[in-house]
């Protein structure tokens, strides 16, 4: 059990547990919340209200959860002296289980993403963004509930990795100067250089988890995007691999493309089809075919840009959530940056913490919990008393601040 200077563990309450694989969750756990930076405190205090709710509403006094608040980001930094105490790592692998608003990542200079860091340390390798539009929300699209899809970006490698040196450099001249010499790579002088590592297991791991989800939730195809036409070695290595670890552990549940256009014993109606897609291409098939994707994995940036220009064909980053997890581990998190003009101002959208959180208690086995929640947010939606962001989009809406939205998606939620 770990020790904890700043954090205050929650008088009542137990730890998940995690056995062979499988999560043990009590009737009472303990759930690390990091608030976030900018207008993370406005977003937690209208989302955790909400969490809350749900709970009671769905199981009365059976179930509830304990909320221990960590501290990681500028609160932190003024609190603790540091931007991400070790205590806070330790809480989110004693527990478990835990959720954090957005934080702040400086372009340039600076510190490192924190969430990076996260998730390089607690080897949460994949991070999981459902897509989905909810009626009434605007939108660029005609059709915008042909979109819904479950990207799997791997989340600890590609250039993400944070391999990298600074133009004119000392260590950048000395690794120019080597390619140079024993590869006969053509390298400008003054250029800063990144390592692009992704690994067999790292790939296999994130496609097999894909691959599960896709399996147990009736869906009918894993999409594996990839850039493998330009980097051979590393993207089209991913696809590669994604391919062996279908055959290799999902023998008899999955079919190929090249498979269906055979015909025959090889064309099956049950099977999970399981194809691949060249990066740029993806971005047009999402526009144009979405009802054609279904789940996809992807390596680390590709999943970061297809994530967000999907969340933007349905409404934009403020109903968008999304999980870092790993083996027994999992953290979930706003999707979105910090908005700090609008802090403390009552006012941003809470929806992509309040949609995580459906997430975490989908997670934890806690559906009905989740399944309110969302009923809460589609009843909201359709009463047109929402955030600046949806209502700018949404004729005859009415603006409601940050604490309003989270009040009617309550409400929603006898609806």
């Amino acid at each position: 059990m770990a020790s904890y200077r700043f954090a205050k563990r929650p008088s009542s309450g137990d730890a998940i547990a995690f056995e062979k694989g499988v999560l043990s969750v009590p009737g009472n756990p303990v759930i690390p919340f990091v608030e976030g930076d900018g207008t993370g405190p406005d977003i937690w205090r209208a989302s955790v209200r909400v969490f809350d709710a749900a709970l009671k509403k769905a199981y009365g006094s059976e179930r509830k959860v304990s909320w221990m608040k960590v501290y990681a980001g500028e609160e932190s930094h003024a609190v603790t002296g540091e931007w991400l105490p070790q205590e806070t790592l330790d809480a989110f692998t004693e527990f478990r289980v835990s959720i954090k608003g957005p934080l702040s990542t400086p372009v340039g200079g600076g510190i490192r993403s924190l969430n990076v860091t996260l998730r390089q340390v607690l080897d949460l390798y994949a991070c999981i963004r459902p897509v989905r539009y909810f009626e009434g929300v605007g939108n660029p699209m005609k059709e915008p509930e042909k979109l819904d899809v479950v990207i799997f970006r791997e989340n600890t490698e590609d250039v993400y990795a944070g391999i990298e040196w600074k133009a004119g450099s000392r260590e950048a001249e000395e690794i120019a100067d080597l390619l140079r010499t024993k590869y006969g790579a053509e390298i400008r002088a003054g250029s800063a250089l990144g390592i692009k590592p992704m690994s067999e297991f790292g790939s296999k791991r994130l496609v097999k988890m894909a691959m599960q989800y896709a399996l147990a939730n009736g869906r009918k195809s894993l999409t594996l995007v990839h850039k493998g036409n330009i980097m051979k070695y590393t993207e089209g290595a991913f696809r590669d691999w994604g391919y062996e670890v279908a055959a290799s552990d999902f023998k008899g549940q999955f079919c190929t493309e090249a498979d269906l256009s055979k015909g025959g014993n090889a064309s099956r109606a049950d099977c999970l089809v399981v194809k691949d897609r060249i990066a740029d291409a993806m971005f047009q098939q999402l526009l144009l075919r979405p009802d054609e994707y279904d789940v996809i994995a992807t390596p680390n940036l590709n999943g970061d840009y297809l994530s967000d220009a999907a969340a933007a064909q349905v409404g934009g980053l403020g109903l968008a959530p999304g999980g870092n997890v790993g083996d027994g581990v999992a953290v979930f998190e706003a999707t979105h940056g910090t908005a700090p003009k609008y802090a403390n101002l009552d006012k941003i959208n809470p929806g992509s913490v309040i949609l995580s959180g459906v997430m975490m208690f989908e997670y934890m086995g806690w559906k009905e919990a989740g399944e309110l929640i969302v009923r809460g947010l589609e009843a909201a939606i359709k009463s047109k008393r929402v955030t600046y962001d949806l209502a700018r989009q949404m004729p005859g809406a009415t603006e409601v601040s940050t604490s309003a939205f989270g009040d009617e998606i309550i409400k929603g939620m006898g609806a």
